[in-house]
């Protein structure tokens, strides 16, 4: 890649003292750039000769009118507070490169705006009958310098990176009124009142509000946004539907090319899956477990650098990220060469029946923890069925024994997190009852661990997890994942079907 002249952010192209002063500190070279300066001719150049791009007419983002709704709850359970949410920052990866960016979840939420270093403010607002309301503010970077040549010459300038929309273009986007956030600092130092930040983004405007916030309240904020998320809107479930929609045509992708894995490694399958989520979404929603073999017992598998064998099976746990950062979460266990075998048809099968079990129970007034127990009975009488465990399936469950083959949860809450809403209290997550609008996993498993003695050799090395996502509906649930099938003989006939 090019060097820049400059590798800092147009933040640091002002320090504090110059701006102080209305002084323009000139654009700090990098040390071992090729180039030792800039005359004042080609400085004076690179400043016109350019065609007006601003864009005009600009239609709002297609969530606009839900980030609306979701700033007025917000408004509403905190009057009077000062709430600041910010995207967060680019990180380094090494030395000048960067990960991709990727906007916290909250700052996503109630803008819809994905860019690093932006900032949503509400100000309350005063009102005759005392209660106000909050006055929104989204805070950005503004484009490119083109006066004291930082488009062309910081590292993060236009020329390097690519084109940030203007504050007016921001404004037309996101219905919220944008201001410069390299402001932003100064006017929260000098705020007075009552104020709440969510923190772990921005150490910067973290360390302006450092005399004015709490712990304690700050985790109010956070626990809030959290549990706002707990019923997907419209919006929300449409996005839940095209992330789902695109991860089964990428678990089509990895059928297909399964005899080029065999010759080469699971990385084939990871990034046979990757150009799915990249051509058709933002990213892939986490890493990838791309599983094979004994590997399958590893709930978390993400090295994906294992052998890819025939007669083995395949755990594909994937879900592609919508360009609105939604994604999907689905796992499949996959014969590689398209036949299971007796134990693991027999293993699967056992899972898929659990699973069966587990989706039944997402209904709305259910107890969250109704799937799960669902899904644990049937894997446990499974075990004591097999005489892997000694029942009678009652002691098994209420000692947890079951616990040593199923290891996990049956499922979590999912949006814009994979495992979203995380933050929210006990009471209102896996203590609460079933709403429609609630997005979740439904995920058995049984996993064999290769080097445990207690099972028979022949189960040993075989992990099974069925994972689809479901949307709790008005009068029941739905998978939005019903693209994949399930069952094994259908999975079977599904792979022939793409190999043929």
């Amino acid at each position: 890649m090019s060097e820049a002249l400059n590798p800092e952010t147009p933040e640091a192209v002002l320090d504090d003292a110059a701006d102080e002063a209305g002084e323009e500190e000139p654009i700090k070279q990098r040390k071992n750039g090729l180039y030792p300066g800039v005359s004042d001719e080609l400085a004076e150049n690179m400043k016109s000769g350019w065609a007006d791009t601003e864009l005009r007419g600009l239609t709002p983002i297609a969530q606009a009118e839900y980030t609306a709704t979701r700033r007025a709850a917000l408004s509403a359970r905190f009057p009077g507070e000062r709430l600041v949410i910010p995207a967060g920052n680019l990180k380094t990866r090494s030395n000048d490169t960067e990960y991709p960016f990727r906007a916290s979840v909250e700052y996503a939420y109630l803008t819809g705006n994905l860019t690093e270093d932006g900032v949503l403010v509400l100000e309350p607002t005063a009102s005759p009958n005392g209660n106000g309301g909050h006055k929104a503010t989204i805070y950005l970077l503004p484009r490119s310098d083109r006066e004291n040549g930082e488009f062309w010459l910081s590292g993060q300038g236009e020329l390097w990176v690519g084109r940030r929309h203007s504050l007016t273009e921001a404004e037309q986007l996101y219905g919220i009124p944008a201001s410069d956030v390299r402001e932003l600092a100064g006017k929260l130092r000098e705020a007075t009142g009552p104020v709440r930040v969510v923190r772990g983004y921005d150490a910067g405007i973290e360390a302006a509000l450092t005399d004015k916030v709490t712990a304690e309240r700050d985790e109010e904020l956070r626990v809030f946004l959290s549990e706002a998320r707990l019923i997907k809107d419209d919006f929300e479930a449409g996005e839940l539907q095209k992330a789902v929609d695109s991860t089964v045509r990428g678990f089509e992708d990895v059928v297909k090319v399964l005899d080029k894995a065999e010759a080469t490694s699971e990385r084939y399958i990871e990034g046979t899956f990757f150009l799915r989520a990249r051509v058709e979404g933002n990213d892939i929603g986490y890493g990838s477990i791309c599983a094979a073999g004994p590997h399958a017992c590893t709930l978390h598998w993400v090295r994906n650098d294992g052998p890819v064998r025939s007669g083995d099976l395949l755990l594909l746990d994937a879900g592609v990220e919508t360009h609105t950062l939604y994604t999907a979460d689905v796992t499949r266990t996959l014969p590689v060469n398209g036949r299971y075998s007796e134990i693991q048809k027999k293993i699967y099968d056992a899972v898929y029946e659990a699973q069966e079990a587990g989706i039944a129970a997402v209904q709305p007034g259910a107890k969250y923890r109704d799937f799960h127990d669902a899904a644990q009975r049937v894997l446990a009488e499974k075990l004591v069925e097999w005489g892997l465990v000694e029942g009678p399936v009652e002691r098994v469950l209420e000692l947890g024994l079951q616990r040593r083959w199923t290891l996990h949860g049956t499922g979590h809450m999912l949006g814009m997190d994979v495992h979203d809403c995380a933050a929210a209290r006990t009471e209102t997550y896996v203590d609460s009852t079933l709403e429609p609008g609630m997005c979740l996993t439904v995920e058995p498993g049984l996993y064999f661990q290769a080097d445990d003695l207690t099972v028979p050799e022949e189960y040993r090395g075989i992990g099974v997890r069925i994972e689809d996502d479901i949307l709790v509906t008005e009068d029941g649930n739905r998978n939005l994942s019903a693209g994949l099938p399930r069952r094994s003989d259908e999975v079977e006939a599904w792979m022939a079907a793409l190999k043929g």
